[in-house]
C-alpha cells in the first residue's frame, strides 16, 4: 500500500476480528493450538460462506463474489 487509505483497510480487518471473536473463538474451550486452527478456519468457511451481510444486501461474501463475476462475464 503507498500510505493512503491505509486506516480504511484497517477498520475492514478489526470488524472481521471483532465478529470471529465474538461469534465463535469466545464460544469455545480452547485446550491446544490445533483446536485454535480448527476454530478459525471453520468460523472463516462460516463468515464467508453462510453469514450473510449486510452491507452485501443481505447475501454472504461468496455469493457476493460469484454474483460480480457474472455481471463481468455478462457485460
Amino acid at each position: 500500500m503507498n500510505g493512503r487509505g491505509r486506516y480504511l483497510g484497517n477498520i475492514f480487518i478489526e470488524r472481521l476480528w471483532r465478529s470471529l471473536k465474538q461469534e465463535v473463538i469466545y464460544l469455545e474451550e480452547i485446550t491446544d493450538g490445533f483446536k485454535v486452527g480448527r476454530v478459525i478456519k471453520n468460523g472463516m468457511t462460516v463468515y464467508n460462506a453462510e453469514r450473510p451481510h449486510s452491507a452485501l444486501d443481505r447475501l454472504t461474501p461468496d455469493d457476493a463474489y460469484w454474483a460480480g463475476l457474472e455481471k463481468k462475464k455478462v457485460a
